[in-house]
């Protein structure tokens, strides 16, 4: 098992006492524990983010717990090679997007979409013009649920 995130050792809770959020990709061998329900989600239009369908939710690198199996995710780069847009092999899932060259402040992008929607909570959605000016152009009012069809 690879992990990649706050801790090495699997938890329920936080260091400080807090019930992590957990999801996974549909097939189960990609799962994602983030420490606190985002308040904002993004929707970005460039060219890959359309095709994904992704909610995607900022968190410190650090703050991150992403496991999977070896040889169990690929990765996508492209353009200048900036982001690389992780997927679960079996499924398909894309579940997060790392910085190809982190650094200390770099943040990783979590697809909120594979979180159960109770577990989030209400959020706004911001909308994210990359398509064109690389921008925020606006905002959905809040969202109750990321889900849809869960069968």
């Amino acid at each position: 098992m690879v992990s990649r995130g706050i801790r090495d050792a699997p938890r329920a809770t936080t260091d400080e006492g807090a019930a992590v959020i957990s999801a996974s990709c549909h097939c189960g061998a990609v799962r994602i524990e983030i420490p606190y329900a985002p308040a904002t989600v993004t929707s970005c239009n460039c060219t890959i983010c359309r095709r994904l369908g992704a909610l995607w939710a900022f968190y410190p690198i650090d703050d991150v717990r992403i496991e999977f199996p070896d040889g169990a995710i690929e990765a996508y780069v492209w353009g200048q090679g900036t982001r690389r847009f992780v997927r679960c092999r079996t499924c398909g899932c894309t579940t997060h997007v790392y910085p190809a060259s982190p650094k200390p402040e770099s943040k990783v992008e979590v697809n909120a979409r594979l979180f159960e929607p109770a577990s989030l909570g209400p959020f706004r959605i911001r909308l994210f013009d990359g398509a064109g000016t690389w921008q925020y152009v606006g905002e959905m009012p809040v969202s109750p649920a990321v889900g849809g069809n869960r069968s």
